[in-house]
């Protein structure tokens, strides 16, 4: 039997970062499941190279609870590391690797928690569902949910088990994003006549952004969040080549943040509005609606009971839980570790608490038993 810091070393040593074939991990895993018994799905999505995997343990036509991690992450080329990101190295009963806490420890702990599911007598299936792509606006995940139908009845709920300290969060902003794109004409900058400046050209929705991003201080809140309203900001600006040279292209990217209710999207509306006003390009780069599970949802107790926390508001990051709320699945977000570790250089999850979420995935297991 493997633990599920010997899980763990396996994933982070594949280094499945966002955007990259991610076969092989799902081959490991798919073969550790079927040592247990339990076949799978490899779900492969429309890029060719990426897929998603599901798996049922108990009765798929009986409704159950589906435990949902991605396994792609974020690049490691910070020269912070003091060692190969993608080799797991334990140091002081921290676990540090690329993906440790985001989110390949909770993907570990299911699978740590596999034999013993298998050796109940589940009265309710427990699903894993793993996606690819959420690094990268939550690509993978709806043609998981797209399938669904054609795996299993229609479940009773989702835990997603981004890094939460193992405190479920009921609900989480959404996300929208844009790319604009301007074109021009190069030259020398001594003849701005000659040329057209694609830069320049960006200007009007660079102001149509920051203005919007202004008034949404005064929009809808919601206090559970922090900041209390939805927000926009431009996160990159790219282009030219030279001071000297009149730059022929440039492309600024924006994103925005919705409170729950909000569709994120619509937040866009006033850059887009301006790129196709100024004649330039602009194309939706990636969409998820915010997260909102009401307190009183049995979803809510039976991740308080199987966590020992209280369940929590509200978090101002994005997961793939709206995706399954959208999809008519209740959610709760609920993982080990601290997303404040996520994306950094020695991103570590303890031993702690990843024996933590084994233990809350086995608790799923007893609760659903008999």
């Amino acid at each position: 039997m493997m633990f599920a810091k010997d899980i763990l070393a396996r994933l982070v040593g594949f280094p499945s970062v966002v955007g990259t074939p991610n076969g092989a991990l799902l081959g490991f895993v798919r073969d550790y499941l079927a040592g247990h018994g339990i076949s799978c799905r490899i779900l492969t999505g429309p890029e060719g190279d990426r897929a998603n995997l599901f798996a049922t343990i108990g009765d798929a036509s009986t409704p159950g609870y589906i435990l949902s991690g991605h396994v792609d992450v974020v690049p490691a080329g910070e020269p912070e590391w003091l060692a190969d990101p993608f080799v797991l190295r334990e140091e002081a009963g921290r676990l540090i690797g690329r993906g440790a806490c985001d989110m390949k420890g909770y993907v570990a702990a299911v699978l740590a928690a596999v034999p013993d599911l298998v050796a109940m007598d589940l009265s309710r299936p427990i699903h894993i569902a793993l996606s690819y792509d959420e690094e990268a606006g939550c690509k993978g995940v709806p043609h998981l949910l797209s399938a669904l139908p054609d795996l299993c009845a229609p479940p009773l709920g989702a835990i997603i088990g981004e890094p939460t300290g193992l405190v479920p969060v009921l609900a989480h902003k959404g996300k929208a994003s844009v790319r604009v794109t301007a074109r021009g004409v190069p030259g020398h900058s001594s003849r701005p006549d000659l040329g057209q400046n694609a830069i320049h050209a960006l200007v009007p929705v660079l102001a149509a952004a920051t203005a919007q991003a202004e008034a949404l201080k005064a929009g809808p809140q919601d206090l559970r969040f922090a900041p209390s309203y939805s927000s926009l900001q431009i996160g990159t600006l790219s282009g030219g080549q030279a001071i000297n040279i009149i730059p022929d292209r440039a492309e600024a990217r924006i994103e925005a943040r919705a409170i729950a209710g909000v569709d994120p999207e619509a937040l866009l509306a006033p850059v887009i509005a301006a790129a196709e006003l100024a004649g330039l390009e602009s194309e939706i780069l990636s969409s998820y609606p915010a997260l909102a599970l009401d307190a009183a949802d049995p979803l809510a107790a039976l991740a308080q009971a199987i966590s020992g926390h209280a369940p929590l508001g509200a978090v101002s990051f994005g997961t793939e839980a709206g995706l399954f709320q959208k999809a008519g699945i209740p959610s709760v977000i609920c993982g080990p570790g601290d997303i404040a570790r996520a994306h950094r250089p020695e991103e570590y999850l303890t031993l702690e608490e990843l024996e933590g979420a084994r233990a809350m995935v086995v608790a799923l297991g007893q609760r659903l038993s008999g």
